[in-house]
């Protein structure tokens, strides 16, 4: 069989209702690794939150993180990276905003929020990463790979103006949550680092299966040769995307059925 790209977003894709793998998900993937395909997975998540899932499956899994501001290879090598320029970083570090707004950085090897908020630890439950409270030195925009704000959707939704009236397309500018506004250098999205995927990997992006099911998976899905929309998806994605296939919802293991029925696995 020739060999495909599948890759996949994690939470509300992939992940069950309770952001983990199911045993069916599981055996789904390892058997089209067996097949000789290849797999990835593709998230807004950091690069070590993603470990425990990829570690579990026991096969290669390419990992793009931070919504594509890191390619690793599935021996952990760090294949791409895309920083803020630390200018702008530290603009966007200090850029006024309402008190229950966090303030989240993505580097290299770890999370930094500028307060606790244990609210958010229970997504990241079955990887056993976490954010660290950020000591104000700490805060000098250096090796940022993403700043992420999270906090109620008008209050985000705001700050994403102001973003973007200041700093246009020198940055990219998405959400992977409608309360979670994600901010990147200029040309880091799941695309960019997917396209230097299948550079790598020697394989056409006709012969890309990709599954996502918020913005932050937009790019993404429109280079792969056949892109998945979940059922549970933000509407506006199958409007950016209309010629993905819809398949059904992330806590009915749609992922892995559309793969078994793709594939005869």
């Amino acid at each position: 069989m020739t060999p495909h790209l599948i890759v996949s977003d994690l939470d509300g894709t992939l992940l069950d209702a309770g952001h983990d793998l199911t045993p069916g998900t599981i055996a789904t993937l390892r058997a089209l690794a067996a097949q000789g395909h290849h797999l990835a997975f593709a998230s807004g998540r950091h690069f070590r939150d993603m470990l425990a899932f990829r570690d579990r499956l026991g096969v290669p899994v390419h990992l793009i993180s931070t919504n594509g501001a890191y390619l690793h290879a599935p021996d952990d090598r760090l294949l791409a990276a895309r920083h803020l320029d630390p200018a702008i970083a530290r603009q966007l570090i200090a850029l006024e905003r309402h008190a229950t707004v966090r303030l989240n950085l993505y580097r290299d090897d770890d999370w930094l929020i500028d307060a606790e908020a244990p609210e958010l630890l229970a997504l990241h439950a079955h990887t056993g990463f976490g954010y660290r409270v950020a000591a104000p030195h700490e805060l000098d925009g250096e090796g940022v790979g993403k700043v992420l704000y999270i906090g109620e959707s008008s209050r985000v939704a705001e700050l994403e103006a102001r973003i973007r009236e200041r700093h246009g397309s020198a940055l990219h500018v998405t959400y992977s949550m409608a309360n979670s506004l994600e901010v990147m250098a200029g040309g880091a999205n799941k695309g960019t680092a997917l396209t230097s995927l299948l550079a790598r990997l020697g394989i056409d992006r006709e012969r890309c299966l990709a599954f996502g099911d918020n913005l932050n998976d937009t790019e993404m899905l429109h280079l792969a040769g056949e892109a998945h929309v979940m059922a549970n998806a933000h509407p506006d994605l199958t409007v950016r995307v209309p010629g993905a296939t819809r398949i059904g919802h992330h806590a009915e293991q749609a992922v892995a059925a559309r793969l078994r029925e793709r594939f005869g696995v």
